[in-house]
């Protein structure tokens, strides 16, 4: 039995892999983690299956997006594009922070902008209604006289 085995096992967690329907070799994604895991990091069963679950649905949905090419044969410039989620979301979510911070930014220009116009408005609006209220005065007063 070997040491990952006998982990999975004192942690109660052992699971056969024969009866699990997994898209990828569960030794070779373990390796692929470990590769890119610091050294004290232990893996519990759980996660070995449910990454080997992610990938599988990744790979499913980048084969979706090259389906969706009319073309025969997947290029390796379709490839990129349908990763390109996947390979540059450090990119994507700098952009995103961007966008936001510049919303953020227009929202409070907006808000000022409307402060400015209920303060220029109200100061008409006063001025309008004491000459609407002298015109509609004057205008009663002339229809009496008649």
């Amino acid at each position: 039995m070997s040491e990952e085995e006998m982990i999975d096992e004192t942690s109660g967690e052992f699971i056969e892999e024969d009866d699990e329907k997994l898209p990828f070799a569960k030794a070779e994604v373990v390796r692929l983690m470990k590769e890119n895991l610091d050294d004290d990091k232990m893996i519990r069963e759980r996660v070995k299956v449910e990454m080997n679950k992610f990938l599988g649905e990744v790979l499913k949905n980048v084969c979706k997006q090259l389906n969706e090419y009319p073309y025969t044969t997947i290029e390796y410039e379709m490839l990129k594009e349908s990763t390109y989620p996947y390979t540059n979301i450090e990119r994507i979510n700098q952009e995103k922070e961007r966008i936001l911070l510049h919303l953020e930014a227009i929202k409070a220009d907006c808000n000022a902008l409307a402060m400015d116009v209920q303060r220029t408005l109200k100061l008409k609006d006063v001025a309008e209604e004491d000459t609407f209220a002298n015109f509609s005065a004057s205008i009663e007063e002339e229809e009496e006289e008649e």
